[in-house]
């Protein structure tokens, strides 16, 4: 079950769309934790990608397993995952 946007965040907010890739061998779990009352969290599997909706500033914190056993885990600014839409000239 997928539970991304919830409610709290008002009409007035600029979501934009994103997108991201698990270009790993691992599972990983994506996850946004900077913007309050809102819950995004979803397991990514290794060569998936999928799109989401987020506020500009949000950040995707992406955590995976090592081969050592620590957790690593990395912060994307969701502005930097927008898709961008290309125009195309008749």
């Amino acid at each position: 079950m997928n539970l991304t946007l919830n409610q709290v965040i008002s009409e007035g907010h600029t979501r934009i769309l994103c997108w991201y890739l698990n270009n790993t061998s691992k599972v990983q779990i994506a996850r946004i934790t900077n913007i309050p009352n809102w819950y995004f969290e979803r397991t990514v599997f290794p060569g998936e990608r999928f799109l989401f909706e987020a506020l500009p500033e949000a950040q995707l914190e992406v955590c995976r397993s090592a081969d050592t056993g620590v957790i690593v885990c990395e912060r994307i600014l969701c502005d930097r995952l927008r898709v961008e839409e290309l125009s195309t000239a008749d």
